[in-house]
């Protein structure tokens, strides 16, 4: 998973990895549908980490590899 996501792919998060995650426990879990119903684009990759933009009126958000999927 984590190798086919790059710059410019298309991505959906994966919600069993994110809503058992140590991010998920840090801050308010409650995510928004769009996480899980749409796509969204990797923007930028660093480390383990990929910054990804949907298509809705929100603020990217950085996100771990392993909790996206290619699409």
């Amino acid at each position: 998973m984590a190798g086919k996501v790059k710059k410019g792919s298309l991505v959906r998060v994966v919600r069993e990895k994110l809503e058992n995650s140590l991010e998920a426990m840090a801050s308010d879990n409650r995510f928004p549908s769009y996480l899980f119903e749409s796509k969204g684009e990797v923007l930028e990759t660093e480390g383990d980490y990929a910054f990804v933009k949907f298509y809705v009126a929100t603020p990217g958000m950085w996100l771990r590899l392993d909790q996206l999927e290619a699409r």
